[in-house]
């Protein structure tokens, strides 16, 4: 029980001075509004190099994102059908399906999967 207590806290220990350390280092000095702005051969840029995101584009992305990791942790419930009991596997991988299956009713009724408004 204390080594494993010692392996957690020795991780969180290391993790939290790599990101310390890692903010510190990388902490820009001059905020000059010349070099803040991006290069165009030593003018002012005409326009603004900031093009604008297409938010539903993020969203679909978003979506598409958990859901193909909601699947990733599907498939290894295939390989242990022979391990387990058929009823509780076949009631845990019903349940999660369901979850999945709910979850895109909601962002389909949500209006999350239009692509045009």
């Amino acid at each position: 029980m204390w080594v494993l207590f010692a392996i957690i806290l020795m991780t969180f220990l290391i993790t939290s001075l790599i990101m310390i350390f890692s903010s510190i280092l990388s902490k820009k000095t001059s905020l000059d509004r010349e070099k803040m702005s991006p290069f165009e051969c030593g003018f002012d840029p005409k326009t603004s190099a900031r093009l604008p995101f297409s938010l539903r584009f993020f969203l679909i992305a978003v979506i598409f994102l958990i859901f193909d990791v909601e699947i990733t942790l599907l498939l290894p419930l295939a390989s242990t059908n022979p391990f387990t009991n058929i009823m509780s596997w076949s009631f845990l991988g019903l349940l999660f399906l369901l979850i999945l299956l709910f979850g895109l009713y909601y962002e389909w009724k949500e209006g999350a999967l239009e692509w045009s408004y």
